[in-house]
């Protein structure tokens, strides 16, 4: 076989990073660091480039990681612990907060979002949750004070268990008992323009009623689909049918326009005798069905004008983490930075472009053989 040619080369390398920031324009990965084997900030940052992997949730804002993502071009969300949400109810201390975590790294390090908090609602905690709206507003207030308006968004992450209905998605509804907590976090969203954050793993759902939940359902698996008689849609994975609810729960206390962003979802290669769907081969085809369907410009069934936003965990196993063994095997890479399975989707079993993408990708091939010698 002849060797390719200069042009050939530089054709096939550009096409080909072209193809992988389409695919990841819209995921980013939670970048977890309960573990004692993964690499350094700075490696993984290097990591992330040749994955084309360009956004990342952290759930602290450690001044070494930071100082690691500066220069990158990386977009990253930061987070502030559930210990302070009680201060960060405090403006003053807000600022405190602010110019110590965030003021020193921008803009070289590209921190989008705040997030005030993780899985607050639902817990034990009434005061925590009591105070997780005036903190995400007192959060917001310390920015503006600071000049910092506008740069990056504040917000919280949910368990889906906010949810005391979530089918069919339709009849999504929240728990009753924490509507008077939700209602002022709504009323912020919708004032500031922020994302109401969800945390969801149909893992989770799969495999607390394995009998009755189809597992071709929970992972996007050419699953015929699951009718929504209210609407009339047809939902073919779990997720998408989660995220309306969401949507509906949001609508059904009056307020519209607030986009979900998942924050958090993914599916383990690893488990216990009683996880039977934590399997490599499940893992991938669950992130792999995502990364495909995430390519396209539309939403969920019942809400196609919102994009999907989708944050997956984790970038790494983490060895630390304690519970269950599928807790420690929801990375996308091992420790070494080696794939944890092979990302593969339903209908092509690799990761292919959409019909949009390759339209694009031919015009950009047709230009480019007339610029490159």
């Amino acid at each position: 076989m002849a060797p390719l040619s200069s042009r050939a080369i530089f054709l096939y390398f550009v096409i080909s990073n072209f193809h992988l920031n389409i695919l990841s324009h819209s995921i980013g990965v939670n970048y977890g660091r309960i573990a004692n084997n993964i690499p350094v900030p700075s490696a993984v940052v290097n990591l992330l480039k040749t994955k084309y992997i360009d956004r990342v949730k952290i759930f602290d804002a450690d001044g070494d990681v930071l100082d690691a993502f500066a220069n990158s071009d990386i977009e990253i969300v930061i987070g502030i612990g559930n210990e302070n949400i009680q201060a960060m109810t405090d403006v003053k201390q807000a600022e405190n907060w602010i110019r110590k975590n965030v003021v020193p790294y921008i803009p070289q390090t590209k921190i989008t979002g705040i997030m005030v908090g993780n899985e607050v609602l639902g817990g034990s905690d009434l005061q925590m949750a009591a105070n997780l709206g005036p903190a995400m507003t007192s959060v917001r207030t310390a920015l503006r004070n600071i000049g910092l308006d506008g740069l990056m968004y504040v917000s919280s992450a949910h368990a889906l268990g906010v949810l005391g209905t979530s089918f069919p998605p339709s009849a999504g509804e929240f728990r009753q008992d924490l509507v008077q907590y939700l209602l002022p976090i709504l009323q912020y969203h919708g004032e500031t323009d922020s994302p109401f954050m969800i945390n969801a793993y149909p893992f989770f759902a799969y495999n607390s009623d394995p009998q009755h939940i189809p597992l071709d359902y929970a992972l996007f698996d050419a699953y015929p689909g699951v009718l929504d008689t209210n609407t009339n849609l047809k939902y073919t994975g779990m997720l998408f049918a989660q995220i309306d609810a969401v949507y509906a729960a949001i609508q059904r206390v009056g307020h519209t326009g607030i986009k979900v962003v998942v924050s958090e979802t993914g599916w383990p290669s690893m488990g216990d005798e009683d996880e039977p769907g934590a399997t490599p081969e499940n893992a991938g085809l669950y992130n792999g069905n995502l990364m495909r369907l995430a390519q396209g410009t539309k939403g969920t069934p019942g809400n196609p004008d919102f994009p999907l936003d989708i944050y997956i965990f984790a970038l790494f196993n983490e060895n630390l983490k304690p519970g269950k063994t599928s807790e420690r095997h929801f990375g996308l890479l091992k420790a070494d930075g080696i794939s944890s399975y092979a990302l593969v989707n339903s209908s092509f079993r690799i990761i292919v472009p959409s019909l949009f993408s390759i339209s694009l990708i031919a015009l950009v091939f047709m230009l480019l053989l007339r610029l490159v010698p």
